[in-house]
């Protein structure tokens, strides 16, 4: 159940994340991901507390939490927000999409155990599908868009990262409240990153504020603790197959309602992508079968 939540309502986020942030009072990024985190973390520590869950970490855990919160959030989130501001919601997720990709990456790196030929070619294959889908914004030369796409790319490493971390050092807080401190201590960052970058509060209008309120509850109360609860209970591969419905849903719903467009590069990009991420996932059963 848990990982239905993460397939669906994820999915949907891109949407959202571009919705409140258009207009002239749309929430610039940082505000947008620091507000947002900000309440859903309080809400969920506020409601633990009420129903008597155990919020005292350990100093060790207490260390990844923040680190894991830096790099989801701060990191992570904040370069999805900053792009998807810039280009279509559905591309954007299919770049992110190249997550699980990132995440044998890093775990060959911590696990000190380098990958067969066939991850090697699953690799490669999944990269060659990102170069496809940001050719184009390459080709043209447009400095914003090339600039999206670099910060997409940063946003899935550092996701990968903090992903990687959160599993390899597991908490003994229950996934509900791990994940409300990992989003407070994301709201940290971006208030860091707010500060540095001068944003200042806009003036939202209602469909702005739907959005925002859609990423706090079905983004972060739901999504997110659904993805730690997701991350506690099953392995990180099978977590990761997120990656496979998400982009789905956020190109037909950025069709649908942004009128986003669909070009053979995005469909041809999305398919070696996700052949790729499938060509991982199939490596990984093997080898640990």
């Amino acid at each position: 159940m848990n990982l239905l939540v993460v397939y669906f309502f994820w999915g949907s986020t891109y949407l959202a994340i571009r919705v409140a942030g258009q207009g002239d009072g749309g929430f610039p990024p940082y505000i947008l991901g620091g507000t947002r985190v900000l309440s859903a973390g309080a809400i969920i520590l506020i409601w633990s507390v009420v129903r008597g869950k155990n919020i005292k970490p350990t100093i060790s855990e207490l260390v990844t939490l923040f680190l894991s919160g830096l790099l989801l959030w701060a990191g992570g989130m904040g370069f999805l927000n900053w792009a998807v501001q810039r280009i279509d919601s559905g591309l954007a997720s299919l770049v992110i999409a190249a997550v699980p990709l990132w995440i044998t990456i890093i775990t060959a790196i911590v696990d000190r155990k380098p990958p067969t030929i066939r991850m090697v070619i699953a690799l490669l294959i999944g990269f060659c599908g990102i170069a496809i889908l940001t050719y184009p914004a390459f080709a043209n030369s447009v400095p914003a868009d090339m600039f999206s796409i670099i910060l997409l790319l940063l946003a899935g490493f550092s996701w990968g990262c903090g992903t990687v971390l959160q599993s390899h050092r597991p908490v003994s807080l229950s996934p509900l409240v791990s994940a409300g401190y990992q989003q407070l201590f994301g709201a940290i960052g971006f208030a860091v990153i707010i500060f540095v970058r001068g944003e200042s509060w806009v003036n939202p209008n209602m469909n702005n504020w739907l959005a925002w309120g859609y990423l706090v509850i079905f983004g972060s109360l739901l999504g997110f603790s659904a993805y730690v609860a997701s991350l506690k209970l099953l392995s990180i591969k099978l977590v990761a197959t997120y990656a496979y419905v998400n982009p789905v849903i956020a190109v037909f719903l950025g069709w649908l309602v942004l009128h986003e467009s669909v070009s053979l590069w995005t469909i041809g990009g999305a398919v070696f992508v996700l052949l790729g991420t499938a060509g991982i996932f199939r490596e990984q059963q093997l080898t640990d079968s």
